[in-house]
């Protein structure tokens, strides 16, 4: 399941997120996005196919910032929030909605008795005396 996708908000989000098989959350950064003139996806999704062709050749443009088409792992659900949070405090679009979706599964674990990463921090400082 995704958080979001390039997709995500009429093609808004410069973001592709999602909990990966193979471990942790990963986080592919666009490189181009959606020009605001071309945002309409929807209207020319009925259009001839030249028009769709030329429309779609037009409509993207470099984002121009420091992670433009990097990808991230991230081990944790906090680590995973903390990389969205700096990459829309970067410029990057992403919808409220992932900060939200992220938040309520960090709150289910602790429900559920995982330990966070965090809270280990909190307890390890405890032992140590600071």
């Amino acid at each position: 399941m995704s958080y979001c996708r390039w997709s995500t908000d009429n093609f808004r989000c410069d973001l592709y997120c999602y909990e990966d098989v193979s471990g942790g959350w990963t986080t592919h950064v666009a490189g181009r996005r959606r020009t605001p003139e071309y945002t309409d996806f929807d209207s020319k999704l009925t259009s001839n196919s030249n028009e769709y062709a030329e429309w779609g050749a037009k409509s993207f443009a470099p984002i121009g910032l420091l992670c433009d088409g990097q990808t991230f792992n991230d081990l944790t659900l906090e680590d995973f929030l903390a990389r969205v949070t700096s990459l829309r405090g970067m410029g990057y679009i992403v919808p409220d909605s992932v900060f939200k979706h992220i938040k309520e599964e960090i709150e289910d674990e602790r429900a559920e008795g995982v330990v966070l990463k965090s809270e280990l921090a909190i307890g390890s400082n405890a032992l140590d005396g600071r």
